[in-house]
């Protein structure tokens, strides 16, 4: 048993990287509860084992008196001697205990425990190596749906994509490959729990990072970005390296970089926008892909007129008001978009005002 018992000892030690000495602590622990709880649990039932020969010694400590009225806890002189020559009255002794199926329940509470701690041990180094990934992206393949949650094979573990952070219209199935940004990180009774999102705008300034080497090394940075999942992104971004075009960067050589993010996103639009702190220009800029022909602001109130032409006002206000309103959570400001035909009536109706014709009196 001894030696058996150091084997696995040793082996789940190197493989799991659990300390021998936690193994060993963790077992003496189970074993004595199961120990005294042979003995009616026994508070004066105590187990050793030897670190190095892993031999388990069973003993029993008892005071020495000279007369006996509790068996189970005291012992007379004339025994003690018997084990130890030097007992004296008033001290305590240890007398090894041997039952003949200690073994059988050493070994079924060794497999029960050493297994139990390396599950433990293991829920520990995921938490530990995934705790301080939250905003980071993550690969993994689908293995399965269960009440409204996909699993994620990840290699080590499992993450819980929720499917109320899957993109809209997503037909997922078992061995897909997909990318998603963990979310949180957190225990539960049965371990840690890795909740990942891909409906998240942190999810494709994430992509743009793993994509973009430029925005990975500081060179090219995020201002703002902005999204409705599925649908359309709106991402600003500049430098303040003049030689470097930050739009241009996202994009990459024929696009490479942007398609790359597109098919990750199962097609949804993205719109890369050039920073500027200009107000009129980045309002002008967010309305992409529309053009604006003027525009007029209010700095105190932080609202913008902005006049297009009249081809144009479907596309900038966009499919149920889509493009206007990722424009003005990107840039902060209240946009209101009329149509030139619409600017040139109500210039009229102003010089109509204006330019009143004399009264009959006059």
């Amino acid at each position: 048993m001894s030696k058996e018992l150091c084997f696995v000892i040793d082996q789940i030690s190197r493989e799991k990287g659990i300390s021998r000495e936690t193994l060993i602590e963790t077992l003496r622990s189970a074993l004595l509860s199961a120990v005294r709880k042979r003995f009616g649990g026994r508070t004066n039932i105590n187990l050793q084992i030897d670190p190095k020969t892993c031999d388990i010694l069973v003993f029993e400590t008892k005071y020495i008196v000279s007369k006996v009225s509790n068996k189970d806890e005291e012992i007379s002189l004339e025994d003690a001697n018997k084990i130890s020559p030097e007992a004296s009255v008033g001290n305590t002794i240890n007398i090894p205990l041997n039952f003949h199926d200690f073994s059988r329940i050493a070994a079924q509470t060794a497999k029960q425990v050493i297994f139990q701690r390396v599950r433990e041990a293991e829920r520990d180094v995921i938490y530990n190596e995934f705790k301080d990934k939250t905003g980071e992206i993550v690969s993994g393949v689908v293995m399965r749906k269960e009440k409204g949650f996909f699993y994620l094979n990840l290699g080590k573990t499992e993450a819980i994509l929720p499917l109320k952070e899957m993109l809209p219209n997503e037909n997922l199935k078992r061995g897909d490959n997909i990318r998603a940004l963990i979310q949180d990180v957190r225990i539960t009774p049965k371990g840690p729990a890795i909740l990942v999102t891909r409906t998240s705008p942190q999810f494709v300034a994430a992509l743009f990072k793993m994509e973009v080497p430029e925005i990975n090394e500081g060179l090219v940075l995020i201002r703002n970005i902005v999204r409705e999942p599925g649908e359309r992104t709106k991402i600003a971004v500049y430098s303040k390296n003049p030689s470097i075009d930050p739009v241009g960067a996202c994009v990459g050589m024929k696009g490479t970089r942007v398609q790359s993010i597109v098919r990750e996103l199962r097609g949804e639009r993205i719109d890369i926008i050039p920073w500027t702190d200009d107000p009129r220009e980045l309002v002008a800029r967010a309305l992409s892909p529309a053009s604006v022909d003027r525009i007029g602001i209010n700095e105190d109130t932080k609202t913008a007129m902005v006049v297009v032409n009249d081809q144009q006002l479907s596309l900038a206000i966009g499919k149920k008001g889509q493009n206007v309103r990722l424009a003005m959570k990107l840039t902060g400001w209240d946009i209101d978009i009329i149509s030139e035909t619409e600017y040139s009536k109500m210039r009229i109706e102003e010089a109509d005002k204006t330019f009143s014709p004399p009264s009959a009196d006059g």
